[in-house]
């Protein structure tokens, strides 16, 4: 594969994945990770991609918001893992929130409680799935609907999150990186997702590992304002150690 060959197959592999990881990439093509690296860093100069922690990721996809129906195509697996790790952390939590998006939907789906539990959403895909629930009551956010996500956003939900104290929060991201913590594309549901943050005791980050030493463009949150990432076990070690160093507890689940 001649090196302009192999560059082009990086950017489709990246936007079809989300994310290059250099050490994958290395092994699978049998290439010197420099020469990876090389390959990013002038795909980079091109405005291809993005460098970021072990790897790169498409440029589009640093504002480019996909629906739901094609993040439920991706990474399935590894998402629904996740959400079975992260029911195990409700515990005694006698309210909870869960953030609009797939995975939480995923973790919305999981959840089997046995003693009385309020769910709080600015999901109405989440509201609609545990209406009836045994043991379950929903509270839904009121405000303007998103037709990506069906996710509620401004200043009705924002203000009904400040009126209430949550046990335990279930947030998702776009991006999440150690320098600028949790972002999203779009600053209204970054205010949703801040709101909840503000007003709940416990938080848990829920995020495949593409996600990962990512930026988009509104941040909500740092990651030390989360009690625990829980992610896939494709995260690099080198990356799960950084964030332990930084009393983050980690889940790879």
């Amino acid at each position: 594969m001649y090196a302009i060959e192999r560059r082009r197959w990086l950017v489709e592999r990246a936007r079809s994945s989300g994310r290059l990881d250099v050490s994958e990439i290395s092994e699978e093509l049998g290439l010197a990770r420099e020469t990876i690296r090389r390959d990013l860093s002038s795909l980079e100069q091109q405005g291809l991609l993005r460098r970021v922690y072990g790897g790169a990721v498409p440029i589009e996809r640093l504002s480019f918001e996909s629906n739901l129906r094609m993040r439920s195509q991706r990474r399935q697996e590894e998402k629904q893992r996740i959400a079975i790790a992260a029911v195990g952390y409700v515990r005694s939590a006698e309210s909870v929130y869960i953030d609009e998006g797939y995975l939480p939907q995923l973790v919305a789906q999981q959840l089997r409680p046995t003693a009385p539990l309020t769910v709080v959403t600015s999901s109405l895909a989440i509201a609609t799935s545990l209406a009836g629930r045994d043991h379950v009551e929903v509270l839904c956010l009121g405000g303007r609907v998103r037709a990506q996500t069906y996710g509620v956003v401004d200043a009705w939900a924002v203000s009904m999150l400040d009126s209430i104290v949550l046990d335990l929060a279930f947030l998702g991201a776009n991006g999440v990186s150690i320098e600028h913590g949790m972002t999203v594309p779009d600053t209204a549901v970054a205010a949703v997702k801040a709101a909840a943050v503000r007003n709940s005791r416990r938080r848990i980050f829920v995020a495949d590992s593409t996600k990962f030493g990512t930026d988009s463009f509104a941040r909500f949150a740092a990651i030390s304002d989360f009690e625990r990432i829980i992610t896939d076990s494709a995260l690099p070690v080198d990356y799960a150690a950084e964030l332990h160093s930084r009393g983050i507890d980690l889940t790879r689940a």
